[in-house]
């Protein structure tokens, strides 16, 4: 049984490619979500999106400079609240087996996707039970005023006020643009849950299918507004386990890994058939202390638990010393980093008299969660809350350690039901203000949420409030200096560490190249054999 499910499976990922055809296969490391950017918040569901959508701009491969998608152009006001934006002409949308585009993108796919997010009575606002955490936890409810139709290739966006990271964040994927007569047609037909299951875009590669804990296909969209690609056909293979995926590798199964493990990496240096990808990590891993349940609700407690772990034995034994020891929030490469905050030192001893302070002279009992899969952050959670549960259980915290299937996983800690949980990310356009507002400001504490350590202080806040409002870098330095102190004092988190991000390729593939912001753009890649 095991055998024939294993050839379905197979055959599912190497399916209808025509002869001749180039099928590229990506062994990614999880099931997406979903597969519309707009409902998805982790890496593994962006990615899987990616190939099939685009937003009105976009970042440059491999940084995280603008330049223009399907708007070709915009202008934005002096007082930096109105922002229009024209539209590229010839525009095309991909067709399925049920549709068929009768025009090209315009205004009114722009307004579909925008107020699906934002309006609460929109037709497709609660289709999927979608949440849009990206959508809230970037403020963009309160900070849209209006977005109007001036022509059929014009948009005009105003808002209630200045904010900095604005077009960056309109790059980002949970701002692609959907098609409005495709929603209009599935609306009438009594299916609007398949805009999510059955995307349509205007990205490189449309959907062809998926088979959940198997693959995700696409097939090349010849139309595309930037030229049909050299792959015919891309699979991202769904491979969690990374020893497995580097098997698939050598073995020629896929064409790209993700996020090999770092004690492997060694190894496909030296395998003439390989190529070994290295990028400092724009990330940040760590262990999230829900400040909502006791005892975490007592900073004195958050602060034990923050020098009881020992970080730089957990890079040199889960990371295989490929990271740093975090003490900030914020990635050491990106700006308003604050290098003059000293961390929490390693001390037990300190951590135990901290504790019996706060009333736990004898320690607790808790729960502590870790991933099910590798991430760019963190290669191995397990190991890492095996070592964090001895580091624990040396002052009295008897950690019980939890876990779920990776999209449950996210819910559940989104949710709040933990206690201290493993969780980290990898920053989406460059501002400082998608680590600091996104994941510790208080509009993301909320049930479903980015903020899962369910922190809210109000000063804080208010610090990462004011940089929004500025477009001076020098102030917004300062205001964002200011917060990490506040998070240090305060401890909602223990950081744990900046890893470096690895991923391999074969020799044969051309043109494929890591990214800053971790995405994994398949356009322009070939195979030359």
């Amino acid at each position: 049984m095991r055998v024939s499910i294993q050839i379905a499976a197979m055959a599912f990922v190497l399916a209808a490619a025509p002869a001749g055809a180039k099928t590229l296969v990506f062994c990614s490391e999880g099931n997406p979500e979903a597969l519309n950017p707009q409902i998805v918040t982790t890496t593994t569901g962006l990615n899987a999106a990616r190939p099939m959508f685009n937003q009105l701009v976009e970042f440059v491969p491999g940084s995280t400079r603008i330049r223009p998608a399907l708007a070709e152009s915009w202008q934005i006001s002096p007082d930096g609240t109105e922002y229009v934006f024209h539209l590229r002409p010839g525009v095309k949308f991909h067709s399925s087996e049920d549709f068929t585009p009768t025009r090209d993108m315009n205004a009114e796919d722009v307004l579909f996707s925008l107020h699906r997010q934002w309006k609460e009575d929109h037709p497709f606002h609660n289709v999927s039970a979608a949440e849009y955490a990206y959508f809230k936890d970037m403020g963009m409810p309160e900070l849209l005023k209006s977005i109007d139709k001036v022509d059929d290739m014009t948009v005009r966006i105003q808002l209630t006020r200045p904010e900095s990271p604005f077009l960056a964040d309109m790059a980002m994927p949970f701002n692609s643009i959907l098609s409005a007569e495709y929603a209009d047609k599935l609306l009438a037909a009594g299916t609007p849950e398949l805009l999510d299951r059955q995307p349509v875009g205007t990205g490189p590669f449309s959907f062809a299918g998926y088979q959940r804990d198997i693959a995700v296909r696409y097939r090349v969209f010849p139309d595309y507004w930037e030229g049909a690609q050299p792959i015919n056909t891309l699979v991202f293979s769904i491979t969690p386990n990374p020893a497995v995926r580097l098997t698939k590798l050598k073995a020629g199964e896929c064409h790209v890994m993700a996020f090999p493990n770092p004690t492997d990496t060694q190894r496909i240096a030296d395998d003439p058939n390989l190529k070994l990808l290295k990028q400092e990590g724009f990330n940040i891993g760590y262990l999230a202390l829900n400040t909502q349940k006791p005892p975490f609700d007592d900073v004195r407690v958050r602060r034990a638990i923050n020098m009881a772990i020992d970080k730089q034995a957990i890079i040199d034994g889960a990371y295989a010393g490929a990271g740093v020891v975090a003490k900030n929030p914020v990635p050491p490469t990106l700006w308003s980093y604050a290098d003059d905050i000293e961390d929490y030192p390693y001390d037990p001893a300190a951590a135990q008299r901290l504790l019996a302070e706060a009333g736990y002279p004898n320690g607790f009992e808790t729960d502590l969660w870790y991933m099910p899969v590798s991430r760019p952050y963190s290669p191995d959670a397990k190991r890492i809350a095996e070592m964090i549960q001895a580091d624990l259980t040396r002052i009295g915290v008897r950690a019980e350690l939890v876990t779920k299937e990776w999209g449950a996983y996210r819910t559940s800690l989104q949710d709040g039901e933990h206690s201290m949980a493993l969780y980290g990310w990898t920053g989406d356009n460059g501002d400082p203000d998608n680590f600091l507002h996104v994941l510790l400001g208080c509009t993301a504490a909320r049930i479903g949420g980015n903020n899962v350590a369910r922190w809210c202080d109000d000063e804080y806040d208010a610090l990462v409030t004011r940089a929004k409002l500025s477009y001076d870098q020098e102030v917004r330095e300062k205001l964002y200096g200011q917060a990490q102190q506040i998070f240090k004092r305060e401890a909602p988190w223990v950081p744990l560490a900046h890893s470096v991000v690895f991923m391999a390729a074969r020799k044969e593939v051309d043109g494929f190249k890591m990214d800053p912001l971790g995405r994994h753009p398949f356009d322009h890649v070939d195979l030359k054999y």
